[in-house]
């Protein structure tokens, strides 16, 4: 088992309480963010390359969309576009161990086999500090602070410190050998596929389940719009005139939380750390003045931009954007008014999900939803291992974004 009509509406509002946020729309309720898809349109596995993913074009001004190849994107681009893309590193964060039996309980009729079998699932979904790391745990009601948990031939070992909100224990881990803890994971660690793909985890899950960009390790699950791109893509984009650039998102519990609420506004959403270095907020802040289109690889990408930029607006930067480390508390849906990206890569999402109603933010409910619907008519494959959509307009690009302290004071 793994854990895990287009209406005019106002701006969102947003409020941080600590490490959670909520975010307040108009009126949008869960059922809005539906869609019906064929369980065998479902990827579950990647195809044989990268690039030879499908590809739905679809326009934010006229609503209209075309099938096409990923393959097509170099030749799709203006030439003068700034791309952001998410070098996270996904780790191998699904971990099977034993209890160490130091508050054995008696097992219950549900569990009785796994208790019997002792076994035990950590998933970590962030890290804390060096040695220490938020997880979801199962069975975890058996598992009191205090209890521990061994892993392979007794390699690596983790004691649960605290129970946390959303179910998370926090785990403290040590090593018995002279490897590091991030060795040791590496190690005996599964990669963390989502739970809509129906089978066990693979070698080969170890390359395709990353990004050709992945560098910095931390997320628990793959950006996935980058899964797309491969070295020759990148090359024909970069003799097209387009930039690159890169940010940190560690994917994490924020991403693929489901929603458990009716209306949107009451959905909290799970921080996430990002972080920008000085030299691309400022690569950022120069596209966008001079009018030049930033297309984000990922809604990872979109969060990370749009979160620094309502920062550094309420700081009163110069800036358009907070350069640092931060953690991304912004759930973005329908109402909220980006003031970064103008273009989207972005693959297919679950229906009812945070991911889907940012897409929806950005272009449209009925839009997106009519284009998913037109997505199963002509079989997409849909989510991490399946095809994607390039959501962008056609008219020029307006330069200049909003601006002020105060507007930033009312989204944060």
């Amino acid at each position: 088992m793994r854990f895990g009509t287009f209406r005019s509406l106002s701006r969102s509002k947003l409020l941080n309480f600590g490490h959670l946020a909520f975010c307040y729309t108009d009126r949008v309720r869960i059922e809005e963010l539906d869609y019906e898809l064929p369980p065998e349109l479902i990827a579950q596995r990647p195809l044989e390359r990268r690039d030879a993913s499908r590809m739905l074009l679809l326009d934010r001004g006229s609503c209209s969309f075309q099938d096409r190849l990923f393959a097509d994107l170099p030749d799709l681009l203006c030439g003068n576009e700034l791309i952001v893309y998410n070098n996270a590193r996904v780790l191998p964060a699904r971990l099977f161990g034993r209890r160490g039996g130091l508050y054995a309980q008696r097992p219950s009729k549900s569990t009785q086999r796994e208790h019997l079998q002792g076994r035990i699932e950590v998933f970590l979904t962030s890290r804390l500090a060096s040695n220490t790391w938020e997880a979801l745990v199962r069975p975890g009601r058996k598992l009191p602070v205090g209890e521990k948990v061994v892993f392979g031939a007794e390699e690596l070992e983790g004691e649960i410190v605290a129970r946390g909100e959303l179910g998370l224990r926090t785990i403290r881990f040590h090593t018995n050998t002279n490897r590091s803890i991030e060795e040791a994971i590496e190690k005996l660690g599964h990669m963390p596929l989502p739970p809509y793909i129906d089978r066990e985890d693979e070698s080969s899950d170890r390359v395709r389940y990353q990004t050709i960009f992945a560098k910095q390790p931390g997320a628990v699950a793959a950006p996935t719009a980058g899964l797309h791109f491969t070295p020759e893509i990148l090359e024909r984009i970069r003799a097209k005139g387009a930039e690159t650039c890169e940010i940190t998102l560690d994917v994490g519990l924020g991403t693929f939380q489901p929603i458990h609420v009716d209306d949107l506004k009451d959905h909290v959403m799970h921080a996430e750390r990002y972080e920008i270095s000085a030299e691309v907020a400022e690569k950022i802040f120069e596209a966008r003045k001079s009018g030049r289109k930033i297309l984000a690889v990922g809604t990872t990408v979109v969060r990370t931009l749009e979160d620094a930029a309502l920062r550094a607006a309420q700081a009163g930067s110069a800036s358009l954007l907070l350069a640092g480390s931060a953690e991304a508390r912004l759930f973005i849906s329908p109402g909220f008014s980006f003031r970064v990206i103008d273009a989207l890569l972005t693959n297919f999402h679950l229906p009812r999900s945070t991911l889907l109603a940012l897409v929806c933010a950005f272009v449209g409910r009925e839009s997106v939803l009519n284009a998913y619907r037109h997505a199963v008519e002509e079989k997409y494959r849909f989510y991490s291992y399946g095809d994607c959509m390039l959501i962008r307009s056609e008219f020029p690009f307006a330069p200049g974004f909003a601006k002020t302290k105060r507007e930033a004071t009312d989204l944060l």
